[in-house]
């Protein structure tokens, strides 16, 4: 999405729907939620809900795991 949304302004009707289809498919392209948040100027919280709206599977957290080290033989 080239243009970033006023931050705070309601966003409804078609151009919600845009948006949650365009957020969709970057996500399922493997952007993350800040990501996208950064780049439409809303909030970590906004693009989650509007994923979610979209019934986007949400990926889980990245990062170490804490499981056990593979053993080194």
């Amino acid at each position: 999405m080239a243009e970033t949304l006023k931050k705070g302004s309601r966003v409804t009707g078609a151009a919600r729907d845009k948006l949650a289809a365009d957020l969709k498919r970057k996500y399922d392209d493997g952007a993350s939620i800040r990501a996208l948040a950064e780049e439409t100027g809303r909030s970590y919280g906004f693009v989650h809900r509007m994923l979610s709206e979209s019934g986007v599977t949400l990926r889980g957290r990245g990062g170490a795991t804490r499981g056990k080290k593979a053993s080194a033989d």
